[in-house]
């Protein structure tokens, strides 16, 4: 009886398209359409993620989106983790794909910033950390959420390449794999962010807590 093979074709596929299926769970239009709120994707930006939920006035709502969106991610890699370090990564990837790419929702998803860093903390937790201080650094500092976005997950590749094979409290040591899947959420993220990139480029971005009538979220 032959024992399980971690790199096998199958065993690869099998942990992408897990992570693909956890990360496709749009829970934002999920929680809004139980809350009797309607369908998310037809007010604000249209987006499915936390950003949008809150536009709905439901604070509640929107931290649940976010911790379940950031969840999703985190999850699918650990589970693929308890078999190889390798799945952890194509799982991680699975997951953005799936937030920003739900098959069932035509492909149109969120734009996997929360899915992201909880790839991030459960793939490499020291890089996830550090990314989630720079959002917050940015943030205060700026008062763009999507410059403290952009910012924190294009730091990710550069933490994750830093921090290679440097042991930190025990933390599983980050490696060419998982700077690898921190580069790949990183350009998701960026290509997700397109329309506020020119926003911020023509200086029409709002800021945290400024009224908008149309807005990336």
């Amino acid at each position: 009886m032959s024992s399980f093979d971690p790199t096998s074709i199958w065993a690869l596929a099998a942990a992408a398209v897990l992570g693909y299926l956890l990360g496709s769970i749009p829970f934002g239009l999920v929680l809004t359409r139980a809350a009797g709120l309607g369908d998310i994707r037809s007010i604000g930006s249209g987006n499915i993620g936390a950003t949008n939920v809150l536009r709905t006035g439901n604070k509640g709502l929107a931290l649940a989106t976010l911790l379940l969106d950031g969840g999703k991610g985190a999850i699918a890699v650990l589970i693929a983790g308890l078999f190889d370090p390798m799945l952890a990564v194509l799982a991680g990837g699975g997951a953005m794909l799936g937030h920003n790419y739900p098959v069932w929702l035509g492909f149109k998803g969120g734009k996997g910033v929360a899915t992201a860093l909880g790839t991030l903390l459960a793939i490499a937790w020291p890089v996830g950390v550090l990314c989630c201080l720079v959002w917050l650094v940015t943030a205060l500092l700026f008062r763009y959420s999507s410059l403290a976005s952009l910012t924190s997950v294009a730091a990710a590749p550069v933490l994750a390449l830093a921090l290679s094979g440097v042991p930190i409290l025990g933390a599983v040591r980050t490696d060419l794999p998982r700077a690898a899947l921190a580069l790949f959420i990183a350009v998701l993220v960026f290509i997700r962010h397109d329309g506020n990139i020119r926003r911020l480029l023509r200086g029409e971005e709002p800021k945290i807590g400024q009224k908008k009538t149309q807005a990336a979220g």
